[in-house]
């Protein structure tokens, strides 16, 4: 295990808070559960806040702040939302304004700040598994995709689910699915398996957000649902300011990954 993968969540959100990470948090803090991160204005929360009721799998809710709050208090008590993830994106207006690494001069008292599951605390498991995770292998990033496939509905957001990408060879597919249905806080098991234009991606080797990776022969490309979901709404619906996690850039809990598993 490399000094990243053994690290506490203290230890890896104070080098980013102290600003000596701003890469992917893929492998760090093993064990440990990561989350996708959006921030609105209280006046858009709540139509958020349904908006992931209404989709739980690209969005299943870890941790709502109070308002005007950066602390989240579920998952990570002594955590600064500000200033504990390696990097950040800001949208105004649907446009990605800027990409960062603090947003405490960003702040505002009306701010709402929301933790939603990531794929990446089902990874442990399913290398526990003997099942290949490849951009851990490669060091790089997930590759992400916007898909055909619609959310539902929910007050002013509304978009296309974002998905991330896992070639897994093909006769542990059917493992691949079991291991990670019995996370459904994170993700859950995969929304599609096979073939990408199914979805609407036309090329699996030129994702939308993330790192290309290769597919050998004899794999299967297997699609998950993706926190940066939030991301494409915000492309699609335009709200005044959002601000999320870069992609693969996660927020790293306090929480053990076997939290949010099923036996």
């Amino acid at each position: 295990m490399n000094e990243f993968a053994s690290m506490h969540p203290k230890e890896a959100r104070m080098l980013m808070r102290e600003g000596r990470w701003d890469k992917p948090t893929a492998g760090m803090a093993a064990g440990y559960a990561q989350a996708n991160l959006v921030i609105l204005p209280q006046s858009l929360a709540f139509d958020f806040l349904l908006f992931c009721q209404r989709n739980p799998k690209p969005c299943p809710v870890l941790d709502v702040t109070e308002p005007g709050s950066p602390v989240p208090a579920l998952v990570a008590p002594d955590a600064d939302l500000r200033t504990d993830l390696p990097r950040y994106r800001v949208y105004r207006k649907g446009v990605l304004a800027e990409e960062v690494t603090r947003i405490d001069h960003l702040w505002r008292e009306d701010m709402v700040a929301f933790l939603l599951g990531c794929s990446f605390t089902f990874e442990q498991a399913l290398l526990d598994n003997g099942i290949p995770v490849r951009h851990i292998e490669q060091h790089c990033n997930v590759p992400m995709y916007v898909t055909n496939l619609d959310c539902a509905k929910a007050g002013r957001f509304s978009g296309p689910m974002v998905v991330s990408m896992r070639p897994i060879p093909h006769d542990q597919v059917v493992r691949a699915v079991q291991v990670t249905s019995r996370f459904p806080a994170v993700h859950g098991a995969p929304v599609h398996i096979g073939d990408p234009r199914q979805i609407g991606i036309a090329d699996v080797n030129t994702p939308d957000f993330g790192d290309p990776v290769p597919i050998y022969p004899g794999e299967v490309p297997v699609f998950w649902a993706c926190g940066v979901t939030p991301q494409a709404v915000a492309m699609r619906c335009k709200p005044e300011l959002m601000i999320t996690h870069a992609p693969g850039h996660m927020f790293i809990t306090d929480q053990r990954d076997a939290q949010y598993g099923v036996l």
